[in-house]
């Protein structure tokens, strides 16, 4: 019998993350979305089905962008930022509607205030010890950063340590074509970039490029079945 894997602390994944990942396991990023037209992509990705949403601060007035969707979409979609980097706008994303923080480095303060505001943290990780320092600290799941050096292989070794019931995140240069090894090495979803949305493209070519990930993430999971 394998021995049973333990967290270094309590694991209690915050629930409405549980409950969004749960109906789809892609987060879907934004980067350079426009207020003005957040509202009607994110209906996109919603019908299309994914219930995860990501606008990196980075972009234009994100802020705004998070309070539109959320307005916008119903309350089993969690709307979240990315590119977080200061504990500081943890409070911003949380009063502008927010529900989730991401983060591409694994800085234990902002995990921290994320939790303490009650809020759902994926910290981006590219080691075994930031992986649990990060879930020492609260982290809900993983965002392996940048995916395209840490491939399948690393997947694999970090699954043997890191516990089943922990969300493995791969970001950057997922394609609705190329998930399937990600998944077969213990990856539990991803995080979507260009792949999916592109600054200026339509809401049309946003609910195709979701339609054609859900396609290929469905293709996946019935091949393994």
């Amino acid at each position: 019998m394998e021995p049973e894997l333990n967290l270094p602390a309590p694991y209690t994944p915050h629930a409405g993350f549980v409950a969004a990942f749960g109906v789809c396991g892609m987060v879907a990023i934004v980067r350079g979305i426009k207020p003005a037209e957040a509202a009607e992509h994110g209906r996109a990705l919603y019908e299309a089905g994914f219930r995860i949403i990501e606008v990196p601060l980075n972009s234009p007035q994100p802020l705004d962008s998070i309070a539109a969707l959320r307005q916008a979409l119903p309350a089993d979609a969690m709307i979240g930022a990315g590119t977080v980097l200061t504990t500081e706008r943890v409070r911003d994303v949380r009063e502008a509607g927010g529900e989730l923080i991401v983060m591409p480095h694994a800085d234990t303060d902002v995990i921290l205030a994320a939790k303490l505001q009650g809020l759902a943290c994926v910290p981006g990780v590219a080691t075994p010890t930031e992986a649990f320092a990060a879930l020492k600290h609260g982290a809900d799941a993983l965002k392996m950063f940048p995916a395209e050096q840490l491939g399948p292989a690393v997947t694999k070794a970090w699954r043997a340590v890191i516990p089943p019931v922990v969300p493995l995140l791969p970001v950057g240069g997922v394609k609705p074509d190329n998930m399937g090894p990600q998944l077969a090495a213990g990856a539990s979803g991803f995080g979507l970039g260009s792949a999916l949305y592109k600054p200026g493209q339509d809401a049309a070519a946003t609910r195709a490029n979701a339609l054609a990930f859900i396609e290929g993430w469905k293709a996946v999971h019935g091949a393994q079945k």
